[in-house]
């Protein structure tokens, strides 16, 4: 992506670096488009490589070929190509260099600075061009038809993992490429489990169901939770999941440019913690969406910045009780000029499946 690439080299002008190394996957991929699974990126003032090894040379000339490619081995570590191109003071992502690269890289450039971009990459890719909305929004809607497809499978004597297995051959062969994250299946006392994987688990009457999952369309991921009630809902279920219905749709009809993390986060939470389940929500309000299935903007305490148009965002509050369980409700959104589009289309109301 030029913007990213511009961004980095203006990076590096204002602190007098001679270049920027890019090891976490996401990243890379949003500026070479070099999909691979082990590599680097490395731009400098008016370079820029690829660096691999020799499975990935053909794959990396088809895929990222405004960009040089430089061949690791045993022989030729990236520690000889830093040096070799004269690199001594180089922006590295803090949150993705691992210690031994640190070590690395310490010993064979001494002397050498290492400066963190301080989330640089993340900040760039946390608002979205209208192309890269257009491929979340296709895995969104294969999300839905999913939800549609998987609801009418919830039953009880069905196991969890049944469940989380079927559902994952659907999204794959109605046009997804993968799953954004392993599907989240918990029914009944797991429920309260914010992130139950799917379990041996058996379905009961009488037991929440919740599923969150999500899909990849050209590497750009999909969010969406439901819960539903397994036969008719006790009084007890049905407070806990109007109050959580009540929580999301109220900070979802908040989502506008300008409002922070932070006050989306306390509009849901104060809903919930007036209706006294407080103690039971523990986790934030959302998270952005993009190449990854979380990264920036954060919708929680951190969320201090104000949304911007392109941003890609989750509403999704909770209430996790050990009895009667738990209930998330999920949404995926793109903040716009005026407000929001919701990008989850599959119906929220509860859902008692008798």
């Amino acid at each position: 992506m030029t913007k990213g690439i511009d961004a980095i080299r203006q990076w590096i002008v204002e602190h007098q670096a001679d270049g920027v190394l890019i090891t976490g996957g996401a990243n890379r991929y949003y500026l070479s488009g070099f999909t691979g699974s082990a590599g680097a990126v490395l731009i400098m003032k008016d370079r820029r490589f690829v660096i691999s090894d020799f499975r990935y040379q053909q794959q990396i000339e088809s895929e990222s070929p405004e960009y040089e490619f430089l061949m690791i081995d045993q022989h030729n570590p990236i520690t000889g190509y830093l040096k070799e191109l004269g690199l001594k003071k180089i922006g590295v992502e803090e949150g993705k260099i691992v210690y031994s690269q640190i070590l690395d890289i310490q010993k064979n450039l001494d002397p050498v600075e290492l400066i963190p971009l301080d989330g640089l990459m993340e900040r760039e890719r946390s608002v979205k061009f209208k192309e890269e909305v257009d491929e979340i929004r296709r895995a969104a809607e294969i999300t839905d038809r999913g939800w549609e497809y998987i609801k009418e499978q919830i039953r009880p004597g069905i196991m969890e993992k049944e469940l989380a297995l079927d559902l994952e051959f659907f999204i794959r062969n109605h046009g997804a490429e993968g799953i954004s994250f392993p599907i989240i299946t918990a029914s009944g006392c797991r429920s309260s489990l914010p992130h139950g994987r799917a379990s041996d688990k058996i379905i009961d009457e009488g037991d929440f169901v919740t599923i969150d999952f999500g899909c990849r369309v050209n590497h750009f991921c999909s969010d969406m939770t439901r819960t539903v009630v397994v036969g008719k809902a006790s009084d007890q279920q049905k407070k806990i999941y109007e109050t959580v219905l009540k929580a999301q749709k109220t900070a979802l009809n908040a989502v506008r440019p300008g409002i922070t993390g932070v006050e989306l986060d306390e509009i849901a939470r104060n809903i919930i913690k007036d209706a006294g389940f407080g103690e039971a929500f523990g986790h934030g309000l959302g998270h952005g969406v993009g190449l990854e299935v979380h990264e920036l903007p954060h919708i929680n305490h951190k969320g201090t910045n104000p949304m911007e148009p392109g941003m890609v965002i989750t509403i999704e509050p909770g209430i996790y009780l050990p009895e009667p369980g738990g209930v998330r409700i999920e949404d995926l959104v793109v903040v716009t000029e005026d407000g929001f589009e919701v990008l989850s289309h599959s119906d929220k109301e509860l859902l008692e499946i008798t």
